[in-house]
């Protein structure tokens, strides 16, 4: 009498902690199916069709050499590949998408990505010693961290640590790395740096690794980093060799990973609960016809997103683990502050600091007007100089890049009409026919749709009338051999919530903006406009030495995903054009680069290709080590 084998989903159904192996054994239980993975690359190779960079990052330019990604071959590839699971399919259109080094253009299956993340309580820093030495440290106040957020494990992994060393898991906090898995640490982190994704810098893919912190939420939270943070079960343990603080013998530990369920996981007991509550499409999956009599309800209304986003897609979760409390900063937050800003006046009575995390938040308006209300304060306060902060800012909202630019620094050439670049989209035979329609065949009347000229602006700062055919003539481009067709240029269609100050707030070369790196979109598009256009200072916290350190990572112009441009076609009734993806059948997330902003040094080519070297790399002691009081203390000690 034969017996149906064990469901390994069942063994992890339910449960709040288990191992990354048991992950591992339910997700690849299920088998790929062809029809699954034929619909995830058909939406992958035609949606590419609207990515303004599938061309360029055949072969990047330098700076950025190390980017050489053939996107359609590589689709084409994996319509060919024998998968044995569809995890393993699932994680090779993830690093195929990440091989882009583009947080914009990535693809994110919520069946596996964060559905359980995987944990270590040993978060990990770059320090540098008095004599400039560099080393791979755990992080000082990694136990802190560790013990607070994994209270119901921290004494699982104090038990792994061998004979004497067991329940000592607090001494190893501050400790120098020696070696991480058999490889000398820069060789485990750069390992990691080629399959991250996310950033073409590679400085900004090697600061992913490390902890660090942010502002979001109205607080100041912790990232552990991608070496104590997996948003797949990848590893199942860590073999540390390290040296304790006052010890000289090399000591090697073995830690596990542990993988906790997601916190936008839905429940589920067994394989088919796991794939009927968590794999399948939602009702915002796919696009909708606007003006449908069947719009599912709790649909963002177009109307509500007309406010412009370049913002990257991280497909590391950020989550909601507090900075420890000796590192939040002391100093008292002034008006203007909210969810995604924090103002401080710094103890020297003359420095401003705007912590940003983000470009955008829940309320648009009352967001960029807290912005101006904030600098207005520190102004009033005596601020003299300004440090923005926009550590790990993945970006927002366009138009408050610009905002912020133009209210620092005030009306003049560089802010007045625009604030901001010139920009081009990708100008294919589909978007032509979204275009005709919209224009020739009235199918947009309200005016919500990214293809109606309505929306757009052109070179001059003009609106493009509603009869304009804005995406003819194409303008012919060869990309790495290839022939490609961009738009005419645009501006950024947005304005100002009001009136902005007739003057400037701060002398722009009294301003420093400071973060790991990682910028990225509307964030890359304040920092270079204000580096670049204004004079103001850059730093790169806790790089390298011998790595140029940049200060923003991926740049774009303007992002999407596919569930925007799906709209964009339903809307315009070519959903069953054969150019058109079809609607997919995953509960997944594919993001598009929709317009490319051109750059400061070369005004005729993509800003994303160009290099924005940081001014100072800011090593990290000890002391200043996620410490944004003392890194605040020090830029403005060096730069001012």
């Amino acid at each position: 009498m034969s017996t149906r084998a064990p469901d390994p989903c069942a063994a992890i159904g339910g449960k709040k902690w288990v191992s990354p192996k048991e992950v591992r054994a339910c997700f690849n239980s299920y088998k790929v199916d062809g029809a699954t993975r034929s619909n995830i690359l058909d939406v992958a190779e035609k949606t590419s069709a609207f990515h303004t960079s599938v061309n360029y990052q055949l072969s990047a330019p330098a700076p950025f050499s190390d980017i050489h990604e053939n996107l359609l071959q590589d689709i084409s590839r994996m319509r060919r590949e024998s998968y044995a699971s569809e995890y393993e399919f699932h994680i090779d259109i993830s690093r195929t998408f990440k091989r882009l080094n583009d947080g914009h253009c990535v693809w994110v299956n919520y069946c596996y990505v964060s559905l359980f993340v995987n944990y270590l309580p040993t978060p990990l820093s770059l320090l540098t010693a008095a004599d400039g030495t560099q080393s791979v440290h755990i992080s000082p106040e990694a136990f802190s961290v560790a013990s607070a957020e994994f209270p119901d494990q921290i004494d699982l992994w104090q038990n792994s640590l061998p004979g004497p060393l067991k329940g000592k898991l607090e001494s190893f906090s501050g400790a120098k790395v020696l070696l991480i898995n058999g490889k000398v640490p820069f060789e485990a982190v750069n390992d990691n740096a080629a399959i991250a994704g996310s950033y073409q810098a590679l400085s900004a893919r090697q600061s992913g690794y490390f902890s660090s912190y942010r502002v979001a939420g109205g607080a100041w939270g912790y990232l552990l980093g991608q070496f104590a943070q997996q948003s797949l079960p990848l590893d199942d343990h860590a073999i540390l060799t390290v040296q304790r603080a006052n010890h000289t013998i090399p000591e090697t530990i073995i830690l596990p990973y542990r993988s906790r369920i997601g916190s936008t996981a839905v429940p589920f007991t067994d394989t088919a609960s796991w794939r009927t509550n968590n794999c399948r499409a939602l009702d915002d999956t796919n696009g909708i016809d606007y003006y449908s009599a069947t719009k599912p309800e709790g649909r963002v209304k177009p109307a509500e997103r007309r406010h412009l986003m370049n913002e990257a897609l991280d497909v590391s979760p950020f989550t909601n683990i507090a900075l420890p409390g000796p590192l939040v900063p002391g100093l008292v937050a002034i008006g203007g502050s909210d969810a995604a800003a924090k103002f401080y006046l710094a103890k020297d009575g003359k420095t401003g600091v705007l912590a940003l995390g983000s470009f955008s938040d829940s309320d648009y308006y009352g967001f960029l007007n807290g912005l101006l209300t904030g600098l207005q304060t520190l102004k009033s306060a005596g601020a003299t100089q300004l440090i923005v902060d926009v550590t790990n800012n993945g970006g927002g909202y366009i138009c408050a890049a610009h905002w912020l630019h133009r209210i620092i620094a005030g009306p003049k050439s560089t802010t007045v009409p625009q604030a901001g670049f010139d920009t081009t989209s990708r100008d294919g035979p589909l978007a032509q026919l979204i275009v005709k329609s919209i224009v020739y065949n009235k199918t947009d009347p309200d005016n919500f749709l990214l293809y109606n000229p309505i929306n757009r602006r052109d070179a001059k700062e003009n609106f493009f009338a509603a009869d304009n055919d804005w995406l003819q003539p194409p303008v012919p481009l060869v990309i790495n051999g290839r022939r490609d067709a961009f738009s005419q240029r645009q501006c950024q269609p947005e304005g100002f919530p009001g009136d902005p100050p007739a003057e400037a707030l701060f002398d722009t070369k009294k301003v420093a903006i400071v973060s790991n790196g990682r910028c990225a979109s509307s964030c890359s598009l304040f920092s270079i406009a204000m580096a670049k256009l204004e004079g103001s200072k850059t730093v790169a916290v806790g790089g390298k030495k011998d790595v140029k350190q940049r200060y923003c990572g991926t740049i774009g112009g303007q992002s999407t995903d596919f569930a925007t441009i799906d709209s964009e076609i339903k809307t315009a009734g070519l959903k069953n054009h054969i150019l058109s993806p079809p609607d997919l059948n995953v509960n997944g997330v594919l993001g598009i680069t929709w317009r490319l902003a051109f750059g400061v040094d070369k005004p005729n080519e993509p800003a994303e290709w160009q290099e924005h070297a940081a001014d100072l790399n800011l090593p990290l002691s000890a002391s200043l080590s996620n410490n944004p009081v003392a890194i605040w203390e020090e830029v403005a000690r060096r730069l001012f």
